[in-house]
């Protein structure tokens, strides 16, 4: 992850200009290069592809957009673009947004978010934590699969890690799970998933 040029952006500007474009998202008025790569969108496809057929096989009333912006917060110039976002469509009429644009705005209709880790590891193990539990958002997948995390956060060795984020009043407990392990995921409790079904083959 890179942050580019010198300009600041509004969320309206970066909108007018990137909206479309999935390579950048926005933070503090600073353009991100989110440097997607092959094996980072097969571990996201692969990921989707897992969450959608348990949301079919669940009859849950929920979807994974193709494209999905969030706004954090509403005085903030921050835009993000997660990799993987399980949208709830009972309640997208109270968005603002949506009818016009692919834009999420209310924590409460984001049921789940994933992240694959690249190298702007810090931000989906710092920031994004704090954001996405300031928006109420159930449950946070982190999906390292490369181990980049630093060893605060994986601890030692350094490993392919999957963490789940439950979210408990308005802040995180976090869960962490190695290759060979199955996930337990609290909002998709019959989920049989492990982070060898989703890796790069």
């Amino acid at each position: 992850m890179a942050h580019i040029f010198s300009e600041t952006f509004t969320k309206e500007s970066f909108l007018s200009q990137y909206q479309d474009n999935p390579r950048y998202e926005l933070a503090d008025g600073e353009l991100v290069d989110m440097e997607p790569t092959g094996p980072h969108e097969t571990v996201s496809g692969k990921v989707a592809t897992q969450i959608g057929v348990h949301i079919v096989a669940e009859k849950l009333p929920w979807f994974i957009p193709r494209t999905c912006l969030i706004y954090p917060f509403a005085d903030a110039a921050t835009v993000r673009r997660p990799d993987v976002v399980a949208l709830d469509e009972t309640v997208l009429d109270r968005e603002p947004l949506w009818e016009r644009e692919p834009v999420i705005t209310l924590g409460r209709s984001i049921k789940l978010v994933v992240e694959v880790v690249s190298t702007n590891w810090e931000t989906d193990y710092a920031r994004k934590v704090e954001e996405y539990a300031l928006l109420g958002i159930p449950e946070y997948w982190i999906v390292d699969y490369r181990g980049l995390g630093g060893v605060a956060f994986i601890g030692k060795p350094k490993q392919p890690t999957f963490t789940v984020c439950q979210l408990v009043e308005d802040s995180y407990i976090q869960q962490q799970y190695r290759l060979h392990q199955f996930i337990n995921s609290p909002l998709l409790p019959r989920l049989q998933l492990r982070l060898d079904d989703i890796l790069p083959r």
